[in-house]
């Protein structure tokens, strides 16, 4: 026991530190749009991004055979291009920590369209789960206050999370019928999303890239650590540790990411976010517990 619990050290210490690293991302993405437009940004991100995973792919050895094309176009569209251009515009358009926040309601999408499209009718938990996730976006999202541009932002960040759900429900079925690696078809979607991506940005005109020091910061932050560094310790972590312990993260990031807002922005929540935020959470462990109970 003892001896599991310390060969598990370092993957959980990957763990704390992939947290921290994609949580204040959304701090550094947030403030790169102080200098770039947001689908030139993505473009920028996600091209250099794309480039570090194959160089992983090759250091690792690992076969760069394609997975199947269609599939994998799919995924990147919705992973990728839908997800990435949804929230950066709700970042240009609001808060960092709320952005972060409604992008990972993605778990309870996934609930749905797996009920919707594939019949797995939900469990009592995961309606209970669904139930508070609803109450927390209420009061996260204070309609009776009426539309305006924080609306616009929270839907667009809800838009990114469905996105991001497609894509794992996608994703999911293509790893139940072939044999692709996690990191293979990582790299190959974010390959044909990241092309989808760099086509919108030639077609819509945003202004010219202020190239700062904050601007390059930002977008080395943005490739060497969120996409390079953080998807080889996600691929540490998932194969050391139990998919209910890894699925923490979809915890801690959110959570962590309103508080650097918090710290770095300005970004207080006001006590009806507050309590929204902390149902949201309270749901998301629901999810987790799910998991937990399955493995």
């Amino acid at each position: 026991m003892i001896a599991s619990a310390i060969s598990r050290r370092p993957a959980l210490l990957a763990l704390g530190a992939l947290s921290l690293i994609w949580s204040y991302n959304w701090i550094v993405m947030k403030q790169a749009l102080a200098w770039a437009g947001p689908i030139t940004f993505s473009a920028w991100r996600y091209g250099l991004g794309t480039l570090v995973l194959f160089a992983l792919l090759v250091l690792r050895r690992r076969p760069l055979r394609p997975p199947p094309l269609w599939p994998t176009l799919w995924i990147g569209l919705a992973q990728t291009t839908g997800f990435q251009l949804l929230v950066q515009a709700a970042l240009l358009a609001g808060g960092a920590g709320r952005t972060a926040l409604l992008a990972y309601t993605m778990p309870f999408w996934v609930v749905l369209m797996n009920w919707l499209a594939f019949g797995q009718w939900p469990t009592r938990r995961l309606w209970l789960g669904l139930g508070i996730a609803a109450l927390g976006l209420l009061l996260v999202l204070e309609p009776w206050h009426g539309a305006g541009t924080g609306a616009i932002s929270s839907a667009l960040a809800l838009g990114g999370g469905a996105c991001w759900a497609v894509g794992v429900v996608l994703s999911k079925r293509l790893f139940e019928r072939t044999q692709v690696g996690a990191l293979s078809l990582t790299a190959w979607q974010m390959l044909l999303g990241t092309l989808a991506i760099i086509a919108c940005a030639l077609l819509v005109p945003e202004r010219a890239v202020a190239w700062t020091p904050g601007f390059i910061a930002a977008l080395a932050y943005n490739v060497l650590l969120a996409s390079g560094l953080g998807w080889a310790m996600w691929s540490f972590i998932v194969a050391q540790l139990p998919a209910n312990v890894a699925g923490l993260s979809a915890l801690a990031i959110p959570v962590l990411g309103i508080g650097f807002a918090w710290l770095a922005l300005g970004e207080r929540p006001s006590v009806y976010e507050s309590i929204g935020i902390s149902l949201i959470v309270a749901a998301l462990a629901l999810v987790n517990l799910r998991r937990t109970r399955q493995s």
